[in-house]
């Protein structure tokens, strides 16, 4: 039940250029879409997406879903105000949580090569960091 205000990568970059090209010097601006949803939510629009745009992935992807116990402290709620952002600076939001999380999904499964390197660079890396030998040699 952990809620979070979800933003696009593009509109916090845009957010972001705002407060550095007109935000005034030693002011606090918060940058939000003010478009909370659950961690729960977010995971069954994923899966949903991936579902529809990757029907031959087998279409279950929502019976992947693993529950985990929370971390001591986990916040419930992490909330922003961004009001001060479209009142002072003209900012708001272009991107819709469903755009952006489609324009994502799309985006990974059409560079499944980039991918795969990044994963394999990834995995070479820890095993490197544990001690554990990659490769064998002849």
């Amino acid at each position: 039940m952990n809620v979070r205000d979800w933003l696009f990568v593009s509109d916090h970059a845009s957010a972001l250029w705002q407060v550095l090209t007109h935000g005034a010097v030693g002011s606090t601006y918060n940058i939000g879409s003010n478009h909370e949803q659950t961690n729960l939510q977010l995971v069954e629009l994923l899966c949903d997406l991936i579902d529809e745009l990757a029907p031959r992935l087998g279409c279950q992807s929502r019976s992947l879903i693993a529950f985990v116990k929370d971390r001591p402290g986990h916040d419930r709620r992490y909330a922003t105000d961004s009001s001060k952002m479209a009142i002072e600076l003209g900012w708001q939001p272009v991107y819709t949580l469903e755009r952006g999380l489609r324009e994502t999904v799309q985006w990974y499964l059409k560079n499944q090569e980039w991918v795969h390197r990044v994963l394999n660079q990834s995995n070479r890396k820890l095993t490197s960091d544990l001690g554990i030998a990659t490769e064998i040699s002849g």
